[in-house]
């Protein structure tokens, strides 16, 4: 009888110590942004806003694309190259499906008509980047983490083989989606016209720079007003007066004769087109992806491979340069993060009840899902045979709150800026608990508790 109480206490106290290495790490992350939330308050500013904006510029040029290259270009090869291929996947996955939810959420809770696709987008587009690449290097810091030796270069490889879908995502559809609505133009102008702050002028809100350094430098003339509205005439009723005709007409003027008309571009392609050229793909092209192709391209050739990675080779000190300034980036994003959490929630005419119901089909109902989908597919055996952390990775991409970039692309379209600032406030508070139940879910399904 002993034995069996002996058991019992060794087995619960196993069970206790394998939750707290699952919450502990959030502490560790809630501390760096308690730290950074304290040092960029208003009422003690410490470090002035204008650090915390360099810092993010660091970031986004420096530090992460050192973790991507270091970590991803070390780890995949040829064969991890087809077998990795969910991942990418998975986020498009995740995107759907959230949209599905955010569409539900705006039938649901009926938010004021110009932010129905807005509710759509925050509830669809999650965190895939440095949220999730903070939360693998918290986890992976302790030697005995449950993920064995390799945990913080397979973790950081797999978000970061993610991140390209998201950011092309982000630069294509969400881009048009932020688009101020032609038929509450007016409204949603007037208001930014309040909010708009000089190009360099550092009261801009950390928001805004945090996931996208530069952005007062990636406005056109067309990113604040409803461009796709404009060039389809979609919406039936709305004022025209404001907006005139873009440059549609095709070469050779309007006398053209009927028989060459009929060999020009049809009317429907030539407004594709003006969309396309339009649409900033290029943005794509930013340190972070970067990084990311160069990783895959040196880790796929083993020459450039044996060359750039491993003790021996000629270019190990600078790898290892590499890798110490990598080291700066889970500190820095959670410093950020806090920074960004200390300007406070702004206004909101998104609604609480909308407010509310976004945080809980994101936060609550996604990660829910994506436990289905994951069990699912593994069940098909399409994931990687053994390896939990590659099945972490994917549960976290339906767990976490939504993108920060799209603060800086609501800024960007001059599009529901202030409700994006207010939402994703409140969604990194909630997230701190839902994060915490959901991490501790996660290690019990993948049999560590």
């Amino acid at each position: 009888m002993s034995v069996l109480f002996t058991s019992m206490d060794d087995q619960m106290k196993s069970q206790n110590v394998n939750v707290l290495s699952a919450v502990l790490p959030l502490m560790k992350l809630l501390s760096l942004s308690v730290i950074g939330l304290v040092l960029a308050h208003p009422k003690i500013q410490i470090v002035p806003r204008a650090t915390f904006k360099l810092l993010s510029k660091l970031v986004f040029a420096l530090f992460l694309p050192c973790l991507i290259f270091t970590h991803l270009g070390q780890s995949i090869t040829l064969s991890n190259f087809t077998l990795w291929w969910f991942i990418p996947v998975n986020v498009l996955l995740s995107t759907i499906i959230g949209c599905i939810l955010g569409y539900l959420v705006a039938l649901v809770c009926r938010p004021p008509p110009q932010f129905f696709r807005f509710t759509v987008i925050m509830t669809g587009f999650g965190n895939t980047g440095n949220l999730p690449i903070a939360i693998v290097g918290s986890i992976c810091h302790s030697p005995d983490n449950p993920f064995g030796p390799d945990c913080h270069t397979k973790g950081v490889s797999y978000v970061s083989f993610a991140q390209w879908v998201a950011v092309i995502l982000v630069y294509t559809l969400v881009y048009h989606m932020m688009e101020p609505p032609m038929a509450y133009y007016e409204i949603i102008s007037e208001g930014n016209e309040i909010q708009e702050a000089p190009v360099n002028d550092i009261s801009r809100p950390l928001l805004v720079e945090a996931e996208w350094p530069g952005i007062e430098d990636k406005e056109t003339e067309h990113s604040k007003t409803p461009f796709i509205a404009r060039v389809f005439r979609s919406i039936s009723g709305a004022s025209q007066t404001s907006f005139p005709d873009l440059e549609l007409t095709e070469e050779g003027g309007g006398s053209s004769p009927k028989s060459i008309r009929c060999l020009a571009e049809p009317r429907v392609v030539r407004r594709i087109r003006v969309v396309a050229e339009q649409t900033p793909i290029h943005h794509i092209l930013q340190p972070p992806t970067i990084a990311s192709l160069l990783a895959i391209i040196v880790g796929l050739v083993p020459a450039f491979k044996d060359f750039v990675f491993g003790d021996d080779a000629p270019l190990s000190f600078f790898t290892d340069s590499l890798a110490i300034l990598a080291g700066a980036v889970v500190p820095s994003v959670m410093l950020i993060l806090g920074g960004m959490l200390a300007e406070g929630p702004n206004e909101s005419g998104l609604g609480v009840r909308t407010t509310i119901g976004i945080m809980f089909a994101r936060l609550l109902v996604l990660p829910l899902v994506g436990i289905g989908v994951v069990a699912l597919a593994d069940k098909l055996s399409l994931l990687v045979e053994g390896d939990e952390m590659y099945r972490f990775v994917l549960l976290l991409q339906y767990t976490t709150p939504s993108a920060i970039l799209l603060g800086a692309i609501a800024s960007l379209r001059g599009y529901a800026v202030s409700e994006a600032s207010a939402l994703l406030f409140w969604q990194h508070i909630f997230a701190v608990f839902s994060l915490s139940v959901y991490v501790v879910i996660y290690f019990k399904l993948l049999s560590y508790v």
